[in-house]
């Protein structure tokens, strides 16, 4: 898969929920290394004033290879909800991939940005929709 097609594909998943109303707005960004490499980062406005900041350094030339990411979602005020990312710890966690909620680290597998708009809908916006 070439950067563009990733990176057309990331832009329509977004669409496709500023259409249904539940992003507000977006701002989106690639810098591209090769065809294959690139650095893409975003900001997503929610309702009620919440926002996902994400970030991928991907290969793309075999397969989809996520070098380095963060989806760093956080209320109106700035507070972390949550955040996925494959950032080194020390000590070492004993895994790469995780979640930090709350207070917690946990391992957890690395989710594309459609998983993490569908999770932030159903757990933290399906009760306010329309409540604006």
């Amino acid at each position: 898969m070439l950067l563009n097609n990733y990176q057309a594909n990331i832009i329509s998943v977004i669409q496709k929920y500023v259409n249904d109303g539940w992003i507000l707005s977006f701002n989106f960004s690639v810098d591209s290394r090769s065809s294959y490499v690139g650095f893409i980062q975003g900001n997503l406005e929610f309702l009620q004033g919440s926002h996902l900041f994400f970030k991928e350094y991907v290969d793309l030339q075999e397969s989809l290879d996520k070098l380095s990411y963060s989806f760093h979602y956080q209320e109106h005020e700035n507070n972390l909800i949550f955040r996925y990312d494959n950032a080194k710890y020390k000590p070492d966690l004993g895994y790469t991939n995780h979640k930090h909620i709350k207070d917690k680290i946990i391992p957890f597998n690395i989710p594309d940005i459609e998983q993490v708009i569908l999770e932030i809908i159903r757990d933290y916006l399906n009760n306010t929709k329309g409540e604006t």
